[in-house]
Formats: C-alpha cells, sequence, structure tokens
C-alpha cells in the first residue's frame, strides 16, 4: 500500500447495480498478471478487500462490499473470485497523491 506521496493504483469494474474497486500494488504488477496467472493474486492487490462506491464510479466514496452485493454481481460471495473477475474486466486507475491542507492552512 502506498504511503505518503506515492500513486495509487486500483481496479474499477463497472457493474449492473455496483460500482467495484480492488486496491492494487500498481499497474504494472496487474499486466505481469494478466499474463501469467502463476502469480499470486497477494503480489497484485493490496489487501483482499473489495470496495463499492454507490455507482459514484471510481471517485467516490468506498465502503465495504457486503456478501449479497458481491452474490449479485458476480454469482459468488467467494472474495478471490471477486477479484479475480473485477482484475479481468475492470479498468486499472492510477492516482497521484495530493497534500492535504489543514483548517490552519499547514500542508501536511
Amino acid at each position: 500500500m502506498p504511503r505518503g506521496n506515492a500513486a495509487q493504483s486500483k481496479v474499477h469494474y463497472q457493474g449492473k447495480d455496483e460500482d467495484f474497486i480492488v486496491l492494487v500494488e500498481d499497474t504494472a504488477a496487474v499486466q505481469n498478471w494478466k499474463n501469467d496467472r502463476s502469480i499470486p493474486l497477494a503480489q497484485v492487490v493490496s489487501g483482499f478487500k473489495i470496495f463499492i462506491t454507490h455507482k459514484q464510479g471510481a471517485q467516490g466514496v468506498l465502503d465495504s462490499a457486503s456478501k449479497s452485493t458481491l452474490e449479485n454481481e458476480f454469482g459468488t460471495h467467494n472474495d478471490d473470485e471477486c477479484i479475480i473477475k473485477i482484475l479481468e474486466g475492470g479498468s486499472i486507475q492510477e492516482t497521484e497523491a495530493c497534500l492535504f491542507h489543514t483548517a490552519v492552512g499547514r500542508i501536511i
């Protein structure tokens, strides 16, 4: 998982009723996995967690996907199977981390 000002990579999958996000190590890791499925998912994803954005696209607020949401979209609630489908059918998004200003005007 990136720290500080490092870029953050994720895969966005637009489903029938919901947008799904999986955080990944980087774009290259996903591309390498797509070309060589012997690479373990643990080297591709940044934690086995699937998020939804409530139809807000790749930039929405991330909430955990429920088992019923996964079942309705992918036909299973098994995280590994759902992550594979998201990686296969989703689009890779890479965002630059930015500095935040506090209420007193300091950059953190």
